[in-house]
């Protein structure tokens, strides 16, 4: 067995075993114990994560992280893996920042070197362009943790008004617009609602009792059962401009429907302690939108409107 072929399968074998000997492997290999030594240390320098421990009872152990065993990519699986994860450089934060990077670093570093050339020839020329922010994200990956473990957050949030704490169960975090966002049921309004995650200012484990809510993820929040709570109609035309800016928006309700000459409408229902941010929502749009329907939002607007203009007048 050539070497080349041997260190391939002592990989895949010391991540099949996680615990092992010396004598062990170089029985099951045919070679010297001399020669597993060089190829363990061997692996330990292509970043196998090997932990040494003496004694009689002692041996080589591989750490927490396991490794994927060798997969082959034809050429353009390789192109698209590596800017599938390069597009992600524009984030300022993401869920597993520090492995994304290294990952992509190893995948390069081992790609053909006529590979390597065809794709800094394509850097430049090809970008998935997210607006910057210099907002960060520190807790994207206890989110997911939590959506994944079924478990409650009681987080620090600062809304535009003020900072409050709540408990809340996430079920999933998207990006939009290259802001972060974490959908979760929340305690409090007991109900699903979207919370901006760098305004996340602080995530702990709650004491609260989970619910299963295995069933719910990102693609069928918008219709997941909630308690009955006090919902407030809308509806409002869109310019071609207005519907633009409600594409970027991140909540299910109220509906965006797009006409074949790119105008649109708004429609559905929301929650009635959220009046004041859909009454500032719809004033910045100015032109862009006109409200028809909701007395309650109209009013509201109203009344910011008139707040506005006695502070200018």
């Amino acid at each position: 067995m050539s070497k080349s072929k041997r260190l391939m399968e002592l990989m895949m074998t010391v991540n099949r075993k996680r615990k092992f000997t010396v004598g062990e492997l170089a029985r099951e290999f045919g070679v010297s114990q001399r020669t597993i030594l060089r190829d363990l240390q061997e692996l330990g320098e292509l970043g196998v994560p090997l932990y040494s421990e003496v004694g009689p009872h002692g041996g080589y152990q591989v750490l927490r992280e396991r490794l994927l065993p060798p997969i082959a990519f034809t050429e353009e699986e390789a192109v698209s893996i590596f800017f599938a994860v390069h597009a992600l450089r524009h984030y300022s934060s993401l869920p597993f920042e520090t492995e994304s990077s290294s990952a992509l670093k190893k995948f390069y570093a081992y790609l053909p070197e006529d590979v390597r050339e065809r794709i800094d020839q394509m850097k430049n020329r090809v970008d998935f362009v997210t607006p910057a922010r210099k907002a960060v994200s520190p807790y994207l990956s206890i989110l997911l943790d939590a959506a994944v473990q079924q478990n409650v957050l009681l987080i620090r949030y600062q809304a535009r008004e003020k900072s409050s704490d709540r408990e809340i169960q996430p079920i999933g975090i998207f990006t939009r617009n290259g802001h972060w966002y974490c959908s979760a049921y929340c305690y409090r309004s007991e109900g699903m609602r979207v919370f901006r995650c760098d305004r996340i200012h602080s995530a702990i484990p709650s004491a609260a009792e989970a619910l299963d809510l295995r069933h719910i993820h990102l693609e069928n929040k918008a219709s997941a059962g909630r308690k009955e709570r006090s919902e407030v109609r809308v509806f409002a035309e869109l310019t071609l401009e207005g519907a633009e800016t409600c594409e970027a928006e991140p909540w299910p309700e109220p509906k965006l429907t797009r006409r074949e000459d790119g105008t649109g409408w708004l429609q559905g229902t929301i929650a009635r302690e959220d009046l004041s941010y859909f009454a500032r929502f719809f004033i910045g749009l100015g032109g862009g939108a006109t409200v028809k329907d909701s007395p309650e939002l109209l009013a509201e607007m109203k009344a910011m409107l008139a707040e506005l203009l006695g502070k200018y007048s």
